[in-house]
């Protein structure tokens, strides 16, 4: 596993200073089936919203 998960979402409960994601796993999807073409062509779904900054 990657040693820095680096996270620019400031909304989420797991970002933690320096842009890093402070959750113990990483769940990433596909938008469309089980692959994807680009980075825009997936989505975390390790994030929650952090009411405090929504």
């Amino acid at each position: 596993m990657a040693k820095d998960v680096l996270c620019e979402v400031r909304n989420c409960q797991f970002w933690e200073s320096g842009n890093l994601c402070g959750a113990d796993q990483i769940y990433v999807v596909s938008q469309s089936g089980d692959t994807a073409d680009t980075s825009s062509g997936t989505d975390c779904k390790t994030f929650i919203p952090n009411d405090e900054l929504s």
